[in-house]
């Protein structure tokens, strides 16, 4: 028997097998491109071939040669570096979504969240609950970057589900953001934070951030730990993201967790996208296993001690993704494309919402010139208002969250806690209230997230 800490032995019950390959961060086969048009060091790894196609690889991808050029001429001196807010990116690679947005995209399917509320099994309830967190990442697996979110810019949701969700960019350096969901069965709480570092041809993704759901019928509270994200071919080839490691979602109420292995990327694909582990009672004894993969679906079955299923049951179906819009440009799921459309908007929209960004706004409707002149131009305004704010000695301080003096442990370094304050829900009921039926006219609010003067017109 091994406990939830441990990964499994050889030899130590149904998914054995999968041992060796979660120690290493990428097991892809990989290649440097040496000589390469004068690019010494940068590898290329493709996730369907082996090591001799690296340079025909190299060729392929969104980048014009030129662009490729220009592109490591800016940012080979940033190898080793946390690029999350050093360098302004071109708007090639970006998609019409904010980071603020992207947060939300783990509210499709909080059905397992609900279903977790209502069901008497704790470790079923795990399983609901890691799955859910697993589900987010069929959304992830998109290679275009959302928009660095301004200080203070909003996300505001509704009309999905009975949930409500606010999210608020809480510091610019480092980019930190806070989010709140809620609905009758859970609520949901994230303080997001990431560390990256470049490689020169990927980049790796820390998730130094806490989340928790509270299920409120159950009583119960549950913590996630994610696994880091490496994302592959930046320049040179087709760009796509693996995260391989662990995942661990630990009931803080009663001691239960998951432990899943998210299997790194070998041989012509081997292994991509599954995930594998054990659903552990307090004593870090196994009680289900929990196998499937993240782009497609998970199931869990009973166990026993050793790990192995128990005579006469099947493996159970809890996660499936849903359909997708065919040939979309950004890979972008039926619900993805809500979080971008004003009917899942409230009424009277804060004017500091992702949607009324310009440059979002303008990439959307694909015209990429003006989306990058809008995005410089914000970029700005950003640096205007922190010098009026400075100047007048004045700090920034969130509207929707406040700092709740908490340091918290990740595997990547501490984190400072914000926890929702209430003043949305106060908020929104006051504006629910008022009578006011208004449509949301995108031409008829002007973005603004700043605190300290509206400063678009320097």
């Amino acid at each position: 028997m091994r406990s939830g800490d441990e990964k499994p032995t050889e030899g130590g019950g149904f998914f054995a097998a999968i041992s060796s390959s979660v120690r290493s961060w990428g097991s892809a086969m990989q290649k440097s491109v040496n000589g390469l048009m004068g690019y010494e060091g940068l590898e290329v790894i493709n996730p369907e071939g082996s090591t001799e196609d690296a340079e025909a690889e190299a060729q392929r991808g969104r980048w014009k040669q030129e662009d490729r050029d220009g592109y490591w001429k800016m940012m080979h001196k940033y190898i080793g570096a946390d690029v999350t807010s050093l360098v302004t990116l071109p708007v090639i690679i970006f998609e019409p979504m904010t980071m603020l947005q992207r947060m939300a995209e783990i509210l499709e399917y909080t059905h397992l969240l609900d279903l977790a509320d209502e069901c008497e099994d704790p470790y079923m309830r795990v399983a609901y609950v890691s799955s859910w967190a697993i589900s987010v990442y069929f959304a992830y697996q998109r290679t275009w970057k959302p928009f660095n979110p301004i200080l203070g810019e909003t996300y505001e949701m509704v009309n999905h589900n009975g949930i409500t969700f606010i999210s608020e960019q809480i510091s610019h350096h480092p980019p930190m953001s806070a989010g709140h969901a809620e609905n009758e069965h859970f609520t949901y709480d994230i303080t997001s934070k990431l560390k990256t570092k470049f490689l020169g041809n990927s980049v790796e993704v820390y998730p130094v951030g806490r989340t928790r759901v509270t299920l409120k019928k159950a009583g119960v509270v549950f913590d996630l730990v994610p696994p880091p994200t490496k994302v592959n071919n930046l320049i040179f080839g087709r760009t796509w993201v693996d995260s391989p490691g662990e995942m661990i979602m630990t009931n803080l109420t009663t001691g239960d967790k998951a432990v899943l292995y998210f299997q790194p990327c070998g041989w012509f694909g081997a292994g991509r996208y599954e995930v594998d582990g054990y659903v552990y009672n307090a004593s870090e004894e196994p009680k289900l296993l929990m196998t499937g993969k993240w782009n497609e679906s998970m199931s869990c079955q009973p166990c026993d001690l050793e790990g192995e299923p128990l005579p006469g049951t099947e493996l159970k179906e809890i996660w499936k993704v849903a359909a997708t819009p065919a040939n979309d440009k950004y890979q972008y799921t039926h619900f993805a494309h809500k979080l971008n459309s004003f009917e899942t908007a409230p009424k009277k929209l804060l004017a500091s919402d992702s949607r009324l960004r310009p440059d979002r706004y303008a990439l959307e409707k694909g015209d990429m010139s003006k989306s990058g002149a809008e995005k410089s131009r914000l970029e700005e305004q950003q640096r205007a208002e922190k010098r009026n704010r400075e100047a007048n000695g004045h700090k920034f301080t969130p509207r929707w969250f406040d700092l709740s003096g908490e340091i918290t442990p990740t595997p990547w370094g501490d984190l400072e806690v914000y926890e929702y304050n209430g003043k949305y829900t106060e908020h929104r009921a006051v504006v629910d209230s008022s009578g006011c039926h208004e449509e949301v006219d995108i031409n008829s609010i002007a973005f603004n997230p700043w605190q300290y003067g509206n400063v678009s017109a320097e």
